[in-house]
């Protein structure tokens, strides 16, 4: 098998937190202390994922059941219901299937009775598996051919836990833990469809942290597995592969803005894309198209960094980076290793609690609440230690912690950058006015916190997050007091200490690595018109457009 991706190894090298530079000349002790203080620093500082079961079970996307706005939570105006466009239709909504179940015929289309090209078949079924840090998720898309490209209808979704990067050297045991998702496809795609639907596995960050031998194992062993025990066919050398972050950030603003009808050839005049940002377990993403041109003197510089697009009959110029070791899973064990090793320099003789292990005050964890975590140690174990909110959890407290692990110092080879020394123009002279969608984790754990009505959320601003952050970070009695009347968010809370470092992250995230403003209004997205938002269906499009797969049935 040849190589899997030939940006691997850059993927592989996420960049951390700057690594600090020399002090003052010190006498021989403390220098030498000095550098052992330095070196543990540079090795606990370092973004890195975890190549284990990833986050607990139920934080793979969980679904749940939301509650109105609060007013003591920020003060803008109930949700408009009709913030997100539905898809467009040709035909009565009310006629429109939304899932194989309501589908009166899965061969055919309610869009038309022909297709648009006498070398299309009238429908298009294409499978695309998200293989994630934190688990993955089959999406299986139906597409019609009315027009001179296909074009959504409905999607199919479901997820299993946990993902492969958990089975590191158990390939087998890792390409069989994807059949309960492709026994799915199997039962939604009619059979006569079968041999002529696409399917392909992009891994993300979570493979890209396990480690180049054990990722291409595990690879080998999932494409073995489609061939021989599955009749849907494999599009190109590619399918089954680490996806780079590059593509991965930009499918997902193609799927968005697809969706939000910015995009398309007949998209409304005057339209203009969202940026989006993607929040997953071990990695995030950032990408937008500048509002102004280059001869305003705010266009993109070269480098990676610059994405060009052919889409909707329009030439477009991205910016997108994908922030590996930087994701929500990442950013908590960057926390805790940091607190883990502050508290041994402050008082070298750990608090040993009853059950023998390592008590540590965290500020990022909600006062009052405890969380056992396991820290990693330099010669490869881990130590399990107990981090404890106490009475000095606090959103301020962790903002500072934050800081560090933000790594705004870092060398800045070509300015400006964002931080970890990543060039990202201005978004104050690049992007200064348009709409932006968060994803993914920022999704999961705000919205259970404001409540959410179709997915609307007007007059939301990033200083909305700080709030949250301050309140849950306070502990119950604030919990109590803000979310009383709703049972739900409370076991949530309860259960989840690091919900006050989740909160506490993302806003450091958009207002000190990006540098938005607080009041930039942001608005919360997962699904549209029943589609789920990420980047399958932006790679879905691109692998069903390209013209190699026909079906005749």
């Amino acid at each position: 098998m040849s190589s899997r991706n030939n940006n691997y190894e850059h993927l592989e090298g996420g960049m951390g937190p700057a690594r600090p530079g020399a002090g003052k000349k010190l006498q021989w002790r403390k220098l030498a202390m000095a550098c052992t203080t330095l070196i543990a620093l540079v090795w606990f500082l370092s973004p890195r994922g975890d190549g284990g079961d990833g986050l607990l079970p139920d934080d793979v996307y969980p679904f749940y059941t939301t509650t109105g706005l609060h007013q003591n939570i920020h003060t803008a105006k109930p949700p408009s219901p009709s913030k997100f466009p539905a898809l467009p239709s040709t035909s009565d909504p009310q006629t429109v299937p939304a899932s194989p179940e309501t589908d009166p015929d899965p061969l055919k289309t309610v869009h038309c009775a022909m297709p648009h090209s006498s070398t299309s078949s009238l429908v298009q079924y294409a499978l695309m598996i998200d293989a994630g840090s934190t688990g993955s998720r089959i999406h299986i898309y139906k597409f019609h051919n009315c027009g001179p490209s296909p074009a959504y209808e409905y999607e199919v979704f479901k997820q299993i836990q946990p993902g492969l990067s958990s089975y590191a050297g158990q390939p087998r045991a890792a390409a069989e833990s994807l059949d309960v998702l492709l026994n799915e496809a199997l039962r939604v795609v009619p059979a006569s469809l079968h041999s002529c639907t696409p399917v392909a596995v992009k891994a993300t960050a979570g493979l890209r942290l396990l480690g180049a031998q054990e990722s291409i194992d595990i690879l080998d062993a999932v494409e073995e597995h489609l061939l021989s025990a599955y009749p849907f066919i494999l599009p190109d050398r590619d399918a089954v592969a680490i996806m780079d972050g590059r593509d991965e950030g930009v499918y997902a603003w193609i799927t968005a803005n697809y969706l939000l009808d910015t995009i398309r050839v007949d998209s409304p005049a005057g339209a203009a894309p969202y940026a989006v940002l993607d929040l997953g377990g071990g990695s995030t993403q950032i990408v937008f198209e500048p509002e102004r041109a280059e001869n305003e003197g705010v266009g993109l510089k070269d480098g990676e960094h610059k994405y060009e697009l052919v889409f909707g009959g329009a030439t477009r110029l991205l910016y997108q980076h994908s922030y590996l070791g930087y994701g929500l899973k990442s950013a908590r064990g960057s926390v805790h290793r940091l607190v883990e090793f502050m508290d041994s320099v402050r008082k070298p003789h750990a608090d040993i609690d009853e059950e023998h292990m390592s008590r540590i005050p965290s500020p990022c964890l909600a006062q009052g609440t405890t969380k056992e975590v396991e820290i990693p140690q330099v010669n490869g174990e881990k130590k399990l230690v107990l981090m404890a909110g106490e009475d000095i959890g606090s959103f301020d407290a962790c903002k500072r912690v934050l800081e560090l692990v933000m790594a705004k110092d870092a060398v800045c080879e070509l300015k400006p950058c964002s931080f970890d020394g990543v060039y990202q123009p201005s978004l104050l002279d690049a992007f200064p006015t348009g709409k932006i969608l968060l994803l993914s984790y920022f999704y999961d754990r705000i919205t259970p916190l404001i409540g959410s009505t179709d997915l609307s959320n007007s007059g939301l601003t990033i200083s909305t997050i700080s709030q949250l952050a301050r309140q849950v970070c306070a502990g119950s009695a604030s919990w109590k007091e803000h979310w009383g009347s709703d049972p739900a968010v409370i076991e949530e809370l309860e259960g989840r200490p690091e919900w006050c470092l989740d909160l506490s992250f993302m806003h450091a995230l958009l207002v000190l690595g990006y540098e938005f403003s607080e009041a930039r209004g942001v608005e919360l997205g997962k699904k549209i018109g029943g589609a789920e938002l990420g980047w399958c269906l932006g790679a879905t499009i691109a692998m069903v457009s390209g013209g190699e797969v026909r079906c005749q049935a």
